[in-house]
């Protein structure tokens, strides 16, 4: 599975593969350096894509990752109401730090009101921060948008160069991914773009629906329970940190 948008000819088969579609995240506000290191071996140690943590832990998860797994973080977070510039600051700051990817947030009342030329603009500055060979995945909030709206902003990102539309942060109060969204997002960008679905994914039945629908990245917080859900049945509930 490459790093941005595989298309899928099966189902993950078992928890090696589909631990190839995860960031692992953490996110919490409270998280310590001591949190991400544990999240760091944990994610090595179920072959996880890669782990997600907040951009003033990117450093120490790199040290800590040692190359073993890829370290993405988010940018404007979770709010998406910063200016352009901060949200390119901080992010060419985290590519900086060694960060592999990063999560943006636009400002979903910038979509909501229908100024999607703003929304390109808003990535199309944090993409001039984040070189190529650097993933740059954009969070929507889908939950808060209509059909039409995810759509214009799906396009939005596309025409400004991101690599992948995101559903959410998980901290949004309208919720997080669903599988209506997914296919939205999929059938709008086509395999051009990668998808992930993120924000209240928690049981291996969840994840299976995201990667069918056209997910090919998942955000998670409780992996290792969503895996094991191979052993202990498709409905197994797994931890969740609210991503």
């Amino acid at each position: 599975m490459s790093a941005n948008h595989p298309a899928p000819e099966a189902l993950p088969a078992g928890a090696a593969e589909l631990a190839r579609y995860v960031d692992h995240t953490l996110l919490k506000p409270e998280a310590t350096a001591d949190d991400v290191t544990a999240l760091v071996e944990e994610g090595a140690r179920l072959g996880v894509f890669s782990v997600c943590i907040s951009p003033t832990f990117v450093a120490h998860a790199v040290e800590v990752a040692a190359g073993r797994l890829a370290v993405a973080t988010v940018c404007g977070f979770p709010s998406g109401k910063h200016l352009s510039e901060i949200k390119a600051a901080e992010a060419a700051r985290s590519v900086a730090d060694g960060a592999d990817e990063v999560d943006m947030v636009i400002d979903v009342g910038v979509a909501r009101s229908g100024d999607f030329a703003a929304v390109e603009a808003d990535v199309a500055a944090v993409r001039a921060a984040v070189p190529q060979g650097k993933v740059l995945k954009v969070i929507i909030e889908s939950a808060a948008l209509t059909d039409d709206q995810i759509v214009a902003v799906c396009r939005a990102s596309e025409a400004a160069g991101a690599d992948f539309v995101k559903t959410s942060t998980g901290f949004h109060p309208t919720g997080g991914a669903s599988v209506h969204a997914v296919e939205l997002m999929s059938r709008t960008v086509g395999g051009r773009l990668g998808v992930k679905a993120s924000g209240g994914v928690r049981t291996l039945a969840d994840a299976l629906a995201m990667i069918a629908a056209g997910a090919t990245r998942l955000g998670l917080s409780g992996t290792a329970a969503v895996l094991a859900g191979f052993e202990g049945g498709a409905g197994s509930a797994g931890a969740d940190s609210g991503y």
